[in-house]
């Protein structure tokens, strides 16, 4: 389970960071052999439920970077990316913001160990309140289904140098991405 975890954490963690995205023949079922132009791909994989997971992580994530602007508009602007957190060497986990050209924001936490973060403190740009648009560990993608998130609402408790943060539960070698509720009106809640 945890090569595959550790695959969905990756291909979340590649398709939310700056620069454009490049999978080789098969890396979308999660092919253990390389490519081979003389042979047709191992889609007998797919029979794997394993492999499905992958296949349908890969899928929706090609579906959140159309429709995601912060995903892909500042790509080669420093505006478009802030770290939140690179150097949490004792947990494993990565953090970051990608921006969008009009100020909206995608969030991206990856927890990077095979264990269940409780009470994972995360500094967020503003207060309002948060909504999980991906989550690698989703039992749709063969994930454990370990943490289900309601909407997350962020508390006035600084961290990382931000006066907002959110109290996560990060499932085990996962990528969480994590986008602002807006009201029907458009504005952030």
């Amino acid at each position: 389970w945890q090569r595959y975890a550790n695959l969905r954490a990756y291909y979340a963690f590649m398709f939310a960071h700056p620069g454009k995205k490049l999978l080789f023949m098969g890396a979308e079922i999660a092919q253990e052999k390389e490519w081979n132009h003389d042979q047709c791909l191992d889609w007998h994989l797919l029979e794997a439920p394993p492999n499905q997971g992958v296949q349908q992580l890969v899928k929706a994530l090609n579906r959140h970077y159309r429709a995601e602007p912060a995903l892909y508009q500042l790509d080669f602007s420093p505006d478009g990316f802030e770290w939140i957190d690179a150097e949490d060497r004792d947990s494993s986990v990565f953090s970051w913001v990608r921006y969008a050209a009009n100020g909206d924001w995608l969030v991206c936490v990856c927890n990077f160990t095979p264990v269940v973060r409780q009470g994972f403190r995360l500094g967020v740009p503003s207060a309002g309140a948060y909504r999980i648009l991906l989550d690698t560990d989703a039992l749709q993608f063969n994930g454990s289904g370990a943490v289900q998130h309601p909407q997350l609402k962020v508390d006035s408790i600084a961290a990382n140098g931000s006066a907002d943060s959110i109290e996560l539960t990060l499932p085990p070698l996962a990528a969480l991405w994590l986008k602002p509720v807006r009201d029907d009106q458009g504005s952030r809640r």
